[in-house]
C-alpha cells in the first residue's frame, strides 16, 4: 500500500500513531485536532473519532475532504 492509498483510507475511530486502524473504507472527512496530524475518517467511524480519538479540538473542526 502506498501513502497516497494509506492517507485516502479511514484511520478511525481513535487515530492511534501508527496503528493502521482497522477500517479499509475511504475516508470521507478530516477532523482537526490539536498539535496532532488530522484524523482522517469515514462517515461510519465520524461519530465515535469526535468522541474517543485524542487531542479532537473542540467545538469540532470537520471538513468534507470528498
Amino acid at each position: 500500500m502506498t501513502d497516497r492509498d494509506r492517507a485516502a483510507s479511514c484511520q478511525g475511530p481513535y487515530g492511534g500513531e501508527g496503528d493502521p486502524g482497522d477500517c479499509g473504507d475511504p475516508a470521507r472527512f478530516e477532523v482537526a485536532r490539536h498539535r496532532r496530524t488530522p484524523l482522517r475518517v469515514c462517515p461510519v467511524h465520524l461519530g465515535p473519532s469526535l468522541l474517543l480519538a485524542d487531542a479532537v479540538l473542540w467545538p469540532p473542526v470537520v471538513i468534507l475532504i470528498r
